[in-house]
């Protein structure tokens, strides 16, 4: 069977229907069940359930960010082997978007209500990166993955041992991010300049402190 090739509108009919599907809930999922389901609730204070909320609503707001990053670049990689990993690094990102979601709920919080700006705004930054060529779209992610490893090693160190839900959730989000930038690694990525980062690393920490608020 002949593989489909998709005309630059499909691409951007299709990148149509990711996004409002992250926007508003129903975002294409694995086959891969919620890890917290394994877990027992624990008993939470409300100060122990207002962390958990918070970080969790950060961490949604980080998955929306990375399926616009995901997105964006896809409109724009020009090798298909590259599209199509990224495609499946995508559909993991949304199991994370899910889990996150239900987690923040389950706390008795809210998601960010910024949520169509952290997409809209990394669709372009992953458009743009694409546009830069294949190996810096691949280190742009790669360099990604490893400041969201990063930030999920931070929410662990924060949040109670007691709380076994939102600590798988994260657990196994870290290890799918660590995936995902060694698949980026090993696809060509290049190691991108150290200002790049540090853009990188100031523009996360602005979405951080919004989203633990907004």
């Amino acid at each position: 069977m002949s593989q489909r090739h998709y005309t630059p509108l499909d691409q951007w009919v299709m990148n149509l229907d990711t996004g409002l599907r992250t926007l508003f809930g129903n975002p294409r999922i694995t086959e891969r069940s919620n890890p917290a389901h394994a877990q027992a609730e624990a008993e939470l204070s409300e100060v122990q359930r207002e962390l958990a909320g918070r970080l969790m609503r950060i961490n949604h707001a980080g998955e929306v960010a990375a399926q616009g990053l995901y997105q964006g670049q896809a409109l724009t990689a020009k090798l298909p082997k590259v599209r199509e990993k990224m495609q499946r690094a995508a559909e993991e990102e949304n199991d994370h978007l899910n889990w996150c979601k239900q987690r923040t709920k389950e706390m008795g919080t809210h998601v960010s209500y910024l949520t169509p700006l952290w997409y809209v705004g990394s669709v372009s930054i992953g458009a743009l990166a694409g546009l830069a060529g294949d190996k810096w779209s691949l280190g742009f992610i790669a360099e990604t993955e490893h400041q969201v490893v990063h930030h999920l090693d931070s929410h662990l160190r924060q949040i109670t041992l007691d709380d076994q839900k939102t600590r798988a959730i994260l657990e196994q989000m870290k290890t799918d991010e660590s995936q995902h930038a060694s698949m980026a690694q090993s696809a060509g990525g290049a190691p991108l300049p150290w200002p790049a980062k540090k853009l990188m690393e100031l523009t996360s920490a602005i979405m951080t402190r919004t989203a633990w608020w907004v």
